[in-house]
């Protein structure tokens, strides 16, 4: 192993708060990234990055120095890829990929609400939403955040969301963090609008007035990576390319498996900007 993502799903697991739990002792560890040292399928040597096949859930993961995987859940990296960025990208550029394109299906001129703007999915999102046309407003739950929201966007604090600070309402909800900022998120999408619903790190739960709601006549879109990754294979080394050549931003904080505390305390808070790596190299 040279690198593995610490992301919201693994710290989910290791609380036991996920719906798919693993027998104790257990590494976790969904997506990592290593060099091949014996395989049927591939060649020794090569930099694969690993997912699926139970990976971190009902096998060990990629918190750790050497795993052992099932060939198929391993897949060929481009030489001289950064191990991080191989770990990291799919979740967030396959899950903006999809929640901008194939479930909301923003188009050009649409207004677009992107929350946790400044994290790992949500900034993916701001960027793939501009250059599709949108006029994308990002909103990030600190001050010190503010300066981290994609460049092409408007960006606001959740504390201050409202029509005004918004300059109206907007057609598309993208909303990443779920909780009380998706409560209020809604409230901001005009009717017959679309909203998005990717992740819950601001809290599992949230409620509305039915009839509000109704009224409302927005739709709720929940977009499941796990369900729609493996048609996203194409696209995603497409975005990994583009994010290795710069055209598309993603921002990796790295630590090494002595920090892995520091490394979780940093995503749990939402202090992390982007995504976390552990390093192993």
């Amino acid at each position: 192993m040279h690198a593995a993502q610490v992301g919201h799903l693994d710290l989910n697991i290791v609380d036991g708060r996920f719906g798919i739990l693993p027998t104790l002792p257990f590494v976790p560890g969904t997506n990592a990234c290593g060099t091949v040292v014996a395989s049927d399928v591939h060649p020794i040597g090569s930099l694969v990055r690993l997912n699926g096949s139970g990976l971190g859930l009902r096998r060990d993961g990629g918190w750790t120095e050497h795993a052992v995987v099932p060939d198929k859940a391993a897949v060929a990296t481009p030489a001289g890829t950064d191990p991080a960025l191989a770990c990291s990208f799919f979740s967030p550029a396959g899950t903006a990929w999809a929640a901008v394109h194939d479930v909301a299906a923003v188009g050009e001129g649409e207004r677009v609400l992107v929350t946790g703007a400044a994290g790992a999915v949500g900034s993916m999102a701001v960027q793939l939403a501009v250059r599709a046309g949108a006029e994308v407003i990002g909103v990030v739950g600190r001050p010190a955040k503010l300066e981290h929201v994609p460049a092409g966007a408007k960006a606001v604090l959740a504390a201050d969301l409202s029509a005004e600070a918004l300059g109206g309402p907007v057609e598309v909800l993208i909303d990443t963090v779920g909780g009380p900022v998706l409560a209020a998120a809604l409230g901001l999408v005009r009717p017959g609008g679309r909203a998005t619903l990717i992740g819950y790190s601001a809290g599992r739960e949230f409620s509305v007035d039915l009839a509000d709601f109704l009224l409302a006549d927005v739709a709720l879109l929940p977009v499941n990576l796990m369900t729609r990754g493996r048609g996203l294979a194409e696209v995603g080394e497409r975005l990994l390319a583009e994010i290795a050549s710069g055209e598309l931003t993603l921002n990796i904080e790295r630590y090494g498996l002595d920090r892995l505390e520091e490394a979780a305390e940093r995503l749990r808070s939402g202090a992390a900007v982007g995504k976390v790596a552990l390093t192993m190299d």
